[in-house]
């Protein structure tokens, strides 16, 4: 018994909806920062840093829009369960590229602090006037801080309603953008007092935020492919829901002891419940109505299963040359009912 997006609530049906609209006008309003910020560039390294910062944002809405997309597939032979996981997979692709600019950027900006370069910064004439074009490159950099933080708290709504991380990444990222500004305009107001090694630093801050989110979603990301229990899309605790189906299972009158293992497919859970019944207390057609109720639990229930045991053991023995033993796999839990 499977779910899939087709079969979300109608509710979360409008906030994808919502979502994929919101992605897409930002991929525009993306374009116009980065051709800001390019043109206002110069030579300082923040201003560089920045950009490229920029450059990178494009990949999380792209995933997102190009995973929502392939998640609604319909299942086939070699895919049965559909294409669920590919949120996890476009989740952590936009984590390495993050990691991986992160480390390139503070390489390249400690370089230019190492060669103790100095930036300058001229002078260019507008409507007839000539300004310092430090100024410029702080009106880039406030644009580049404005929209993304409004666009990160529109964002935040649907993808906690929708359970999607890529989405929650790229809407964190956003929100945290002011850093990004507010480092580059210290670095410009560093040259134009004459601390030349000010740009570089700002640089390698910006570097540092990045990376640090790079590192944080690519984790996360990981383990979630690596099956581990589900957790909250702030990844700060186990998700309720591990509780609630547990809760509903074990409250089964036939249950006499049962062993929860869930995973997160993308936005959605699967996996196995092993009973123990009460004598007798086992048949095809209730195992088939608890399945029917547990997916009726929630829209995330993609698809569980219940497989009928004599009893469950706590862990496994290993006999043989490695004698030990081995502990419930990751993401079991075992619970006693009455």
């Amino acid at each position: 018994m499977t779910r899939s997006i087709r079969t979300m609530p109608e509710a979360q049906k409008r906030a994808l909806h919502r979502a994929r609209w919101l992605e897409a006008i930002w991929l525009v309003v993306l374009a116009s920062i980065v051709a800001a910020i390019y043109f206002a560039v110069g030579s300082s390294q923040a201003m560089k840093t920045a950009w490229i910062e920029d450059l990178l944002s494009f990949v999380p809405p792209i995933a997102f829009l190009v995973g929502s997309w392939i998640e609604g597939w319909k299942p086939n032979r070699r895919f049965p369960l559909g294409y669920i996981r590919v949120t996890s997979i476009a989740y952590l692709i936009s984590a390495v590229a993050l990691g991986g600019v992160g480390i390139f950027l503070i390489v390249d900006s400690s370089i230019a602090l190492i060669k103790q370069e100095h930036p300058t910064i001229g002078s260019v004439e507008l409507f007839g006037a000539t300004i310092w074009f430090g100024w410029v490159m702080i009106a880039a950099l406030a644009y580049s801080v404005v929209m993304p933080v409004i666009f990160g708290h529109l964002k935040m709504k649907p993808a906690k309603m929708l359970h999607d991380k890529t989405l929650y990444a790229d809407a964190m990222m956003n929100k945290a953008d002011w850093m990004t500004g507010l480092a580059g305009i210290v670095g410009i107001l560093g040259i134009g007092m004459g601390w030349w090694w000010a740009d570089a630093v700002a640089a390698i801050v910006i570097a540092l935020d990045v990376l640090h989110d790079g590192f944080k979603h690519t984790g996360a990301a990981i383990r979630d492919l690596s099956d581990e229990m589900p957790r909250t899309i702030e990844d700060k605790e186990f998700d309720p829901l591990i509780e609630e189906v547990q809760k509903t299972f074990g409250a089964l009158p036939w249950v006499r002891e049962s062993r929860l293992r869930l995973h997160e497919e993308g936005r959605f859970l699967t996996g196995t419940i092993y009973v123990v019944a009460h004598e007798n207390g086992c048949s095809a057609e209730r195992i088939e109505a608890a399945e029917a109720k547990l997916l009726d639990l929630h829209w995330r229930i993609h698809d569980i299963s219940i497989m009928p045991r004599t009893k469950i053991e706590a862990s496994v023995t290993i006999k043989g040359v490695d004698d030990g033993t081995l502990p419930l796999r990751s993401g079991a839990r075992r619970h006693p009912v009455g």
